[in-house]
């Protein structure tokens, strides 16, 4: 069974991919949704056993390298951490296989979309239950490519081509610092398997390198570069600018990669390596500080983004912060616990986004929406659950795990963890601010749509209708139904085991009950403040930006990073490359080389040619130059 979860997207994959002509779009459909389905049945009964049973096992499927020293091989580890990992991955990938069956009924090339959504699925399970770091490495870049694939996927337009191209790009730079993690582990440990490795940990804990000309301390390096693969993954600022961009891909797409799943994977990375992150506090409080950053930045963009897509992607770059500031101050079952909960409901918004568009023939600028909540109401009342979930409405799954980390930030005392508090406070107010704008702008107020009637939006089919029911199930009841097994001390005992390891014991106090009530009172209080910015005083958010042109500039701008990233990295990099091609490659390399000598050939045979003129004369003058030039080697010689 256990095998099969990995095994049936994998075929899915290559029955949709090279077969789908054959069998027919909606018979690929059906297969792919149907294997993915059950591979999910399957997660499911893995996780029961998991947290019933306390199963756990390591299935070696093959071997894979054998070199020396190097002994990787093909598994399937089960433990508490990866069996979460399944569930998230292939549950809300079954969801977005059968909505995608409605949201892309038009498309001529189904059977490739849906081998893309499998293919991705099969690599991201690789991911998740590798037991050594070859096969994380092999997962990682698949899924950046699956995510490259889809992201491009209508590739005749050109904003998919570009933004297909700066994830994969982007990405490589996290890439690279995480190849050079996995070689440093392997050249300090002499191995790649989890359990070598953090076995190890201890004995190297004094040990100092010199790298890039600093000394560093061996396991803060390894972190370091660990860290910077998932900061290229997760979209964490300065390595984020990918993700909003990557909006251009079909809804689906970014339901599965750019909220519950892809993104996640850097956030596991590091709650995987907590054996060795437990012993790096330089590693720890940079994650905090680029965690909390990461938090901050995103809300504050989100807040005057036009884009519904990107509105939710930008919101999705500030969960991620909130999951890394979790690992940064040692809470990292709560960051699993958040990362658990935000996949249901950030997948449920990114859906529900996707019927909003649909509703309105592609239309994504909420400034031109309105006044459709009677009109899609399944869709208005679904996408209302999923925005109380990501504010952490009280009682609703965002408020036990998104609360938890700011509680675990402010308990663990030091300097780096009230700052990450403060922040996380402020941008979960900054969160409900600019959630409960979105629905104001595209569900209540006036109809603003110029080209479309409003008679003639309507209601998604009840094929996209129902994956977003079932994801506000887990928007609604997942944070209260797991609360106690994910982030409650006895759950932490029972539960995650060895696959999460803590250094030190995480703090059993209780913050003050005012701590407490802050953030929820915040939240409370933003949606009658929504309410009147967004739709009873609709000139006064248009009045404060005129006021502050230079702010308001700046977040619409996302705070210029792609402008600034031209101009340090692009244009530089386009100037040489056309210097490179146009000196090095046309004049010298093709000057001298095939270009050159085909060219001096075509004009000798040019010269040769006069000579063929058919008379007598001129042949006989050529045999005498000729013979005479030989008669001349022979006497030389």
């Amino acid at each position: 069974m256990e095998i099969s979860i990995i095994a049936l997207p994998l075929i899915a994959s290559i029955i949709s991919g090279f077969f789908g002509k054959f069998i027919g779009d909606r018979n690929s459909e059906i297969i792919t949704s149907l294997l993915v389905s059950i591979s999910a049945i399957f997660s499911s009964l893995v996780l029961y056993e998991v947290i019933v049973n306390q199963y756990q096992e390591n299935i070696i499927i093959a071997t894979w390298i054998n070199s020396g020293s190097l002994e990787v091989n093909w598994s399937m580890m089960i433990d508490p951490l990866s069996s979460v990992m399944l569930v998230v991955v292939t549950s809300v990938s079954a969801l977005v296989h059968i909505y995608s069956i409605g949201y892309m009924s038009h498309d001529p090339h189904k059977p490739r979309f849906m081998a893309y959504l499998s293919l991705f699925t099969f690599a991201m399970l690789m991911l998740v239950t590798s037991d050594n770091f070859i096969q994380l490495f092999f997962g990682w870049e698949g899924v950046g490519l699956c995510s490259y694939f889809l992201i491009g996927f209508w590739f005749k337009k050109d904003s998919a081509n570009k933004a297909a191209i700066k994830a994969f790009v982007v990405n490589r730079v996290g890439d690279f610092g995480f190849a050079l993690g996995i070689f440093l582990i392997f050249y300090l440990f002499g191995t790649v398997n989890y359990s070598e490795v953090f076995s190890q940990i201890s004995n190297i804990e004094d040990r100092n390198l010199l790298f890039l000309g600093i000394k560093l301390n061996a396991i803060d390096l390894i972190c370091l570069l660990l860290f910077i693969g998932a900061m290229g993954k997760s979209a964490q600022i300065l390595l984020h600018t990918w993700l909003p961009d990557a909006m251009e891909g079909p809804t689906p797409v970014s339901a599965l990669i750019h909220a519950a799943t892809m993104v996640t994977a850097g956030v596991f990375l590091v709650v995987r390596c907590s054996p060795i992150y437990e012993y790096s506090e330089l590693a720890l409080n940079i994650i905090t500080v680029v965690g909390m950053s990461t938090a901050f930045f995103a809300a504050s963009v989100a807040l005057v983004q036009n884009d519904i897509k990107k509105i939710i992607a930008y919101s999705t770059c500030s969960q991620l912060g909130y999951m890394f500031f979790a690992t940064g101050v040692g809470a990292y079952n709560v960051a699993m616990f958040h990362l658990f909960t935000h996949a249901f409901f950030k997948a449920l918004l990114f859906l529900g986004s996707g019927s909003v568009i649909h509703a309105f023939k592609d239309e994504q600028n909420i400034n031109y929406m309105g006044g459709v909540w009677k009109k899609l109401p399944y869709t208005y009342s679904l996408m209302l659950i999923g925005t109380l979930a990501l504010t952490g409405f009280p009682f609703l799954s965002g408020f036990y795990s998104k609360d938890a980390i700011i509680e675990f930030a402010y308990l663990r005392g030091n300097t780096t963890g009230y700052y990450a508090a403060g922040i996380g406070i402020f941008t979960a107010f900054l969160t409900s601010v600019y959630s409960w704008r979105l629905i104001f702008k595209t569900f209540h107020g006036e109809y603003n749509n110029k080209d479309i009637k409003i008679d003639e939006t309507h209601e998604s089919p009840i094929v996209m209708l129902i994956p977003l029911v079932l994801l506000s199930f887990g928007a609604l009841f997942a944070g209260f139904l797991f609360k106690d097994l994910f982030i409650g001390y006895e759950g932490l005992n029972n539960f995650w085991r060895e696959s999460i390891f803590f250094l030190k014991p995480l703090s059993t106090d209780h913050p003050p009950l005012w701590f407490l009530l802050l953030t929820p009172t915040l939240v409370i209080l933003s949606i009658p403040l929504a309410y009147y910015l967004f739709i009873k005083n609709k000139n006064l958010p248009t009045e404060i930006a005129n006021i502050n042109k230079p702010l308001y500039h700046f977040l619409l701008n996302k705070w210029y990073f792609d402008e600034l990233y031209d101009v340090l990295f692009v244009n530089p990099s386009k100037k040489l490359g056309l210097f490179l091609w146009k000196f090095f490659d046309l004049k010298i390399i093709d000057g001298f080389g095939p270009d050159g000598i085909s060219s001096m050939i075509k004009k000798f045979s040019v010269k040769a040619n006069k000579f063929q003129s058919g008379y007598i004369y001129q042949y006989a003058f050529v045999m005498l130059i000729g013979f005479s030039a030989l008669l001349t080697f022979l006497i030389i010689k």
